[in-house]
């Protein structure tokens, strides 16, 4: 599935984007540099149907819309990713991690480790393991974000993506067991600490 969470802003494009009433659909409209010349043949609309447009959206309607299903498949034995993509301060880490300072503004991980938990928690004669692992893709590098003292641009702990008989996985990414919530969202907030430089 594909959503698309439009960051709010005070100032929003109206002019040049508009988002469709269903809620499935984006339309967007550049206009033409004059300094084309008579004959500019750029492209000026494009228009982009969805699973969903989240536009003004709480974290928890994000949750909910994106992710919910998804972490309860991921514990019936489906596979899952949730993943953003987007420039420079477009909301990525806000989406993923939240704010912090606030709970009712935590993202999509720390409400996924408490779903994960709960649900855990009411499986009867059924052993659950929780393991974590904190992978970010940086200027097509992959870093562990984990990894004790690696950082940014460090080359003794290469991470490649490979496909063995258990299906894709990465290899050299530190794996963490953890067992209860707290622990878990430990490791999100020191994986969140400032330690690389690039």
């Amino acid at each position: 599935m594909a959503f698309v969470r439009v960051k709010p802003t005070a100032h929003f494009a109206q002019d040049m984007i508009r988002l469709g009433a269903d809620n499935k659909s984006i339309d967007i409209y550049i206009q033409k540099n004059p300094r084309g010349g008579v004959v500019n043949n750029s492209q000026t609309d494009w228009s982009f149907k969805l699973d969903g447009v989240l536009h003004n959206t709480s974290q928890e309607m994000v949750y909910d819309t994106v992710a919910k299903d998804l972490v309860c498949k991921a514990l019936q034995g489906y596979n899952g990713t949730i993943m953003c993509y987007g420039q420079t301060g477009a909301g990525k880490t806000y989406t993923m991690t939240g704010a912090a300072s606030e709970y009712r503004n935590r993202g999509i991980i720390p409400r996924a480790i408490q779903q994960v938990f709960k649900s855990a928690a009411t499986f009867l004669n059924i052993l659950v393991t929780v393991r974590i692992s904190y992978l970010e893709i940086y200027n097509e590098a992959l870093f562990d974000l984990l990894a004790p003292a690696l950082g940014r641009g460090c080359k003794d702990n290469q991470l490649c993506v490979m496909d063995g008989p258990q299906g894709v996985y990465v290899k050299g990414l530190s794996i963490h067991p953890v067992s209860h919530e707290e622990e878990a969202l430990h490791l999100l907030f020191e994986a969140r600490e400032p330690k690389y430089s690039l």
